[in-house]
């Protein structure tokens, strides 16, 4: 049920409405004073559940209370979700042995962590004519990171720049 378009009460407009008891038996066909009767008297409240049938369907429920079970809910739905973040490890194409193992420990790092890793090569002037050189270096991350990692976007040239994502394989967060 959505919440935010159900009318409640004297909200409804509708002259005859069909009435669903709270453990969901169908109680008859009444007008709309005498509905709201029967619903007071209960302690409930009268809510619109199918306004497009005719007559509309009502349901006696504790309004307060659905409204409070259904914030629960969508709060534990947004606790229990898992944000990815996606990490970027910039390089160039003639980054030297030592820069590129540091670098390639940073996304292992961010890959086993459970985020995205974008690797992004830049090129300066006139090294954007030798593109393969990048290419060689978005090809030996993948393959130094195939075991933990997967790729998510193939490599492609934005301007200036390749970038390839890398996606890790297992779902397990180190703490």
């Amino acid at each position: 049920m959505n919440i935010k378009k159900q009318k409640i009460n004297r909200q409804i407009r509708a002259n005859e409405v069909s009435i669903i008891g709270t453990d969901g038996e169908p109680l008859g066909t009444f007008a709309l004073p005498e509905a709201l009767e029967v619903a007071q008297d209960r302690g409930l409240d009268l809510v619109e559940v199918a306004p497009n049938s005719n007559p509309p369907v009502c349901r006696l429920m504790d309004y307060g209370k659905f409204k409070y079970k259904q914030s629960k809910k969508a709060h534990e739905a947004k606790k229990n979700q898992k944000i990815v973040h996606l990490k970027e490890v910039k390089f160039r194409p003639g980054t030297d042995l030592h820069d590129y193992d540091f670098k390639l420990k940073h996304v292992i790092r961010f890959l086993e962590a459970g985020d995205k890793a974008k690797v992004h090569i830049f090129f300066k002037g006139r090294e954007i004519v030798h593109r393969e050189g990048g290419m060689r270096v978005l090809k030996r991350v993948a393959d130094d990171t195939e075991e933990i990692a997967m790729i998510e976007q193939q490599p492609k040239q934005e301007g200036r720049a390749l970038i390839m994502i890398l996606a890790p394989k297992g779902h397990k967060k180190k703490a």
